[in-house]
């Protein structure tokens, strides 16, 4: 029992942790000066590859991670191709909108992959799911609508929005397929999100400013937060997870705000707390009902979900 008690302690930290490395992304992203938004992708992707793949080869060695890139298969293609999207999409659309309607539309995305398992497979939703997913449905669009006739461009909040979807996807694909590998996923995410990058900008010439923050947004943004993310989740249960998930969405406008004087809208404000209350009275459900099953079977200790 110590032992597992251990093991949930540090999954707890492993993802708090992911979720407090990932909020800094918008603060890196508002430092840079480059303004082809494929620069930023190209360059955050080849560092973020490298990252991952070295930490695969450290962890498991050449002979088991080409085999766990062997052994995704479809499925793990599908959730790259959705990692590779929303990575893009995130980089691009923070070009267009504020950080806070990015990551507040993103913490939504645990009751849209509810949604959509229930469309493409008739997955059962409860009563207190569906009112929790009407939320915040109508939270994102009071966000959004905040860029109609403003300075903020709706193609920024439109991209959000499919960055929230894709990562929904992502989820099902892993639910589904419990035998998908996240990190060689991810991993062939970003390797995809930097070739297409690489074929539409125009150059590759940064500044020695702009390298050293593509090299945190790669490297300590994306790569250290999936390995923390990646090697936490698995010890603790999804419910809990997503829920320590909530720390990014609500630590990442508070960084922008501190540093670069980034304040949200009232729309974004009212609809971001429209979805952070079905998202977390739903979540704290959830957990309490994992909790309580726990307890009815206390020979066996849950793992998480692999997103």
């Amino acid at each position: 029992m110590k032992a597992g008690e251990e093991l949930h302690r540090t999954g707890v930290l492993l993802v708090f942790g992911s979720a407090t490395v990932w909020s800094f992304g918008g603060a890196i992203v508002r430092y840079l000066t480059v303004s082809d938004s494929w620069v930023v992708v190209f360059w955050r992707s080849l560092f973020a590859t490298a990252f991952l793949l070295g930490f695969m080869l450290w962890r498991d060695g050449w002979r088991a991670t080409l085999d766990s890139f062997q052994k995704m298969g479809w499925p793990g293609l599908g959730v790259a191709i959705c990692f590779a999207t929303a990575s893009t999409a995130f980089v691009v659309a923070l070009a267009h909108t504020t950080v806070a309607n990015v990551l507040l539309i993103q913490a939504g995305v645990p009751l849209l992959a509810a949604l959509m398992a229930f469309l493409l497979f008739g997955e059962r939703i409860s009563g207190a799911t569906w009112a929790a997913i009407a939320a915040v449905i109508a939270g994102i669009g009071t966000m959004v609508s905040g860029s109609l006739g403003t300075s903020l461009s709706p193609l920024g909040d439109g991209l959000a929005v499919l960055v929230a979807f894709v990562f929904a996807g992502a989820t099902v694909i892993t639910r589904r397929h419990a035998n998908v590998g996240m990190m060689p996923a991810v991993c062939s995410g970003t390797t995809i999100a930097g070739v297409v990058a690489a074929l539409l900008l125009q150059h590759f010439a940064v500044n020695a400013k702009d390298a050293s923050l593509l090299f945190l947004f790669g490297v300590f943004n994306l790569g250290l937060g999936m390995a923390l993310f990646v090697t936490g989740v698995r010890l603790i249960p999804s419910a809990l997870a997503a829920l320590i998930g909530v720390t990014e969405p609500v630590l990442g406008p508070v960084w922008v705000w501190l540093v670069h004087g980034e304040v949200p809208g009232i729309r974004t404000l009212l609809g971001g707390a429209l979805v952070f209350a079905a998202l977390l009275s739903h979540l704290l459900w959830q957990f309490r009902t994992q909790r309580l099953a726990q307890d009815e079977t206390p020979s066996s200790f849950p793992s998480g979900g692999a997103l």
